[in-house]
């Protein structure tokens, strides 16, 4: 009789168990069971991670593709040299033409003599020289591009100006005054070279995060300066020295490089400071998503979408990209824009970093940092 009672009570405790185990009476069998037990699982994660990737693949190559695949001026300035009065109607009469041509309006901007529009087209503002003659029925009118100044808005204006010029009956010989270097005739090496430096700057953010998590502040800053300067180099040399592709000023763009790895790596470390995990998600937009494609490398700005044109402007790899192309091609006309642009995303990274350090996942304790 004991042992009948033994085993009832025995039973009903199991029971009791086996409900408290479920979780205070959750249904584990139901819906919101399963919904829990996903929660708590691995897949979670994982299956928010992969929806993530598959969509900034596609965000990814849609913003390269918005803006490379069919480039359209914008606002092209044009620098006049000659009897600009003397030949208003058949100089405008070209111009209207081209902007037609061209899907935009030709900002022409007149100059007294050919020396002055030089000095304009090396300050990179203008991006070509018509030059009207004084007699356009023995001479005819020259149009000089300047394929550094972007390869693209040079090929643009090339073809649309022999164009015209059979239309209209005032054919144009074009002449590319400001050549790229040979082993980069379509001007795309320093749009390499820049995603290179962004892309591995912020890598190399995220590996140390991962592989050098125990270290403090000041040295996770000295270790990505450091691991700046050896890419910065190692970039410059394979691409001037080793490929001969750019003449480049080799301290110069090794500097530019430099900074632009380091600013890249410190907006991923600011990044995870403020929101952790998730850094790579601001980081990924800012440097690739947007940066690159508006950055004026592969697309010059006058053909890149007006919005994208400005802010490209005011972010690292356009910065980044102006700067090097100016160091390369027009070293006596430099502008401190771009420089001050990298200083200020180099800076204030470090700023919020520093200021919101103690929210940063990674550092030691003092006694740990007293045993190192």
């Amino acid at each position: 009789m004991s042992d009948q009672r033994h085993t009832s009570a025995s039973g009903r405790s199991a029971a009791h168990g086996s409900h408290d185990a479920r979780g205070d009476g959750e249904d584990v069998t139901g819906a919101s069971g399963g919904w829990s037990r996903f929660k708590r699982s691995p897949f979670l994660p994982a299956a928010v991670v992969s929806l993530i990737i598959a969509v900034s693949a596609g965000l990814f190559a849609g913003s390269y593709t918005y803006v490379m695949a069919d480039p359209t001026p914008h606002r092209v300035p044009i620098a006049v040299v000659g009897d600009v009065a003397g030949q208003e109607e058949r100089a405008e009469a070209f111009a209207d033409a081209m902007s037609e041509d061209l899907r935009s309006s030709l900002e022409l901007r007149e100059y007294p003599t050919h020396a002055a529009a030089e000095e304009a087209l090396e300050a990179q503002e203008v991006f070509a020289v018509l030059r009207i003659p004084e007699d356009p029925d023995r001479q005819r009118p020259v149009l000089e591009v300047s394929g550094a100044s972007g390869a693209s808005v040079a090929e643009l204006l090339t073809q649309a100006a022999r164009t015209v010029g059979e239309r209209t009956g005032l054919p144009v010989e074009v002449r590319d005054v400001k050549p790229l270097d040979p082993g980069d005739p379509r001007g795309l090496a320093l749009f390499y070279v820049t995603l290179a430096a962004v892309v591995t700057g912020f890598i190399g953010a995220i590996q140390l995060s991962v592989n050098a998590r125990a270290l403090n502040p000041p040295e996770r800053i000295a270790f990505t300066a450091a691991y700046s300067l050896l890419g910065g180099f190692f970039i410059t040399a394979i691409v001037d020295w080793g490929l001969d592709a750019v003449d480049f000023p080799f301290v110069h763009s090794w500097m530019i490089l430099s900074l632009t790895m380091f600013a890249s790596g410190m907006v991923f470390t600011m990044f995870q400071t403020l929101i952790g995990r998730w850094a790579m998600l601001p980081t990924w937009g800012l440097m690739v998503l947007i940066g690159n494609p508006s950055s004026g490398g592969a697309v010059s700005w006058p053909l890149l979408p007006s919005p994208l044109g400005v802010v490209g402007r005011w972010l690292p790899p356009g910065a980044s990209v102006n700067a090097q192309h100016t160091a390369v091609y027009f070293p006596g006309h430099q502008h401190v824009q771009p420089y001050l642009v990298l200083a200020a995303w180099a800076v204030g990274s470090c700023a919020v970093f520093w200021i919101w350090r103690h929210r940063h996942p990674g550092g030691r304790t003092a006694g740990e940092t007293a045993r190192a």
